[in-house]
């Protein structure tokens, strides 16, 4: 019996300690892709003349660091003929300091980078602005009670409508998203509830509430549902957005080009 019980315990301290090692899995790596970070954000209030556009390639999965790509040129032009040209301010970043956002004008954006031609199109969307914030105190998932916020929107009546709303805190990691359309709620009123178990008072969350195109709602319900809502995750697969490689339709960019008017709150948790 206490030989047994010896190499129970001995089987037990090897199982253990297996437990704790690290396996890295030889994973196979693609060909690197360029990331477009392309995305036009005309805050209300302000006269939406500062934008940024960045750009990055993919890595293998265990890489610590995401390549940034410089040397690139990128500008964008509108229906009118105007041409606003982004330029470098570090690795990856490219921006533009006198950008005109027109609500409903087309946009198209050229970038020239590692010897690619990429290019897309977008019109700008608008948005009604957040009416007011609520905070109460619900019961969560396991009857736990917690902080929840819910903002107010008018929804116009004589048009389709989808939005992108993300939530920015000092207790998240990555920002949230979250997606909606007004399918059942064209012309009225629509309110949107945010809550998360880490939120106390003293917290500020800051809400942006953005007026999409349908295209790119759909890419974004696409990213939200492979990534479990959160976009900073990998994905399962490559989800193809607008930005076309001219040179080589095959060998397309990641990432979308969209133009948004966005309304942005900062709430104070009370």
């Amino acid at each position: 019996m206490n030989k047994v019980l010896a190499l129970m315990s001995l089987l037990f301290v090897l199982f253990s300690t297996s437990c704790e090692d690290v396996v890295n899995l030889d994973l196979d790596t693609a060909d690197s892709k360029l990331v477009i970070d392309a995305e036009i954000v005309w805050k209300k209030g302000t006269d939406g003349s500062q934008q940024v556009i960045k750009i990055s390639k993919t890595a293998p999965y265990y890489d610590g660091t995401t390549p940034k790509v410089s040397g690139a040129i990128v500008r964008v032009e509108n229906s009118n003929g105007d041409v606003f040209t982004f330029n470098q301010t570090e690795a990856g970043v490219y921006t533009c300091t006198n950008f005109v956002p027109v609500i409903n004008m087309d946009y198209k954006l050229f970038i020239q980078a590692e010897g690619k031609t990429l290019t897309a199109v977008e019109k700008l969307t608008s948005v009604t602005p957040i009416d007011k914030v609520e905070q109460n105190i619900v019961p969560d998932f396991g009857g736990k009670d917690v902080i929840e916020l819910t903002f107010y929107y008018k929804d116009p009546i004589d048009q389709e409508n989808y939005y992108v709303t993300d939530y920015h805190s000092e207790f998240l990691i990555y920002p949230e998203y979250e997606i909606t359309n007004d399918e059942l709620y064209n012309g009225n009123e629509i309110s949107t509830r945010y809550s998360h178990k880490d939120m106390k008072p003293g917290n500020t969350v800051k809400i942006l509430h953005r007026g999409v195109s349908k295209n790119f709602f759909n890419y974004m319900k696409l990213i939200l549902d492979a990534s479990n809502s959160n976009p900073f995750t990998i994905p399962p697969g490559n989800i193809r957005g607008n930005i076309v490689n001219t040179n080589n339709a095959d060998d397309y960019a990641l990432g979308y080009f969209r133009l948004c008017e966005a309304s942005e709150v900062d709430y104070l948790v009370k």
